[in-house]
């Protein structure tokens, strides 16, 4: 008996060791990235690097897996590798408490990672993201908005061109055409953000965005399971 012999019923022993063998990169450990590290910890990566300069707040205990009241004002990264390691021990975690920037890019070996989860706020953080990883040739998925939403039937992975509604897609289109990049998988959803009277606050819930990082870990370990990089 062994604790990943339910997810090698579906993905073969094969695609168990494929995952043991990989590493992936999850940029922001939020409401999305948070779930995507705890997914992909369960299914049995072998590595992972979390990224993520902030520390648990209060405000995130609606929606962030790893926010508690015992973990509020502990930094994020620290959370989710004591999680990680409470779930598989024989994983391994590398943590950077690091806000991702165009100026902070130069810190990471893209080359070392065999997927890479952009889970950020930032636009500008977004774009050096995936000019990096398509620079290195390692797929990268991100998360498009998924404040102000009620409805998780309404996500789905597309290519950032074939997305609509979102607005933050919208921002990312014209971005990089700007810059010549032709494709990027992404997780968007078509629902419309809903409108509230604290404009400057974004709104969330707990089953959104956990939805939406449960998504993109099994996008991920389906591909690296059957040995796929796309």
């Amino acid at each position: 008996m062994n604790q990943f012999e339910r997810t090698a019923l579906l993905l073969g022993n094969d695609g168990i060791e494929n995952l043991k063998k990989c590493r992936v990169a999850v940029f922001g450990v939020g409401g999305v990235g948070g779930f995507v590290v705890e997914a992909l910890a369960r299914a049995g990566v072998g590595e992972l690097d979390l990224i993520d300069m902030d520390t648990v707040n209060l405000t995130n205990i609606n929606r962030q897996i790893i926010a508690l009241h015992s973990t509020v004002g502990q930094y994020k990264v620290d959370v989710a590798k004591s999680r990680v390691l409470d779930i598989n021990p024989n994983i391994n975690v590398n943590t950077y408490k690091t806000f991702f920037t165009a100026e902070t890019k130069d810190e990471f070996d893209f080359s070392k990672f065999d997927y890479v989860v952009d889970a950020i706020d930032t636009v500008s953080g977004k774009i050096a993201l995936i000019e990096c990883a398509q620079s290195a040739g390692v797929p990268i998925i991100c998360s498009m908005g998924t404040g102000n939403k009620l409805d998780p039937t309404a996500l789905e992975i597309s290519d950032i061109y074939k997305t609509s509604v979102c607005p933050l897609a919208r921002v990312m289109r014209y971005e990089l055409k700007k810059r010549g990049i032709k494709k990027l998988k992404v997780l968007y959803s078509k629902e419309p953000p809903i409108k509230h009277e604290h404009q400057e606050i974004i709104g969330s819930t707990p089953f959104v965005p956990s939805v939406a990082g449960l998504i993109i870990a099994g996008e991920i370990i389906k591909e690296l399971a059957n040995g796929k990089r796309t």
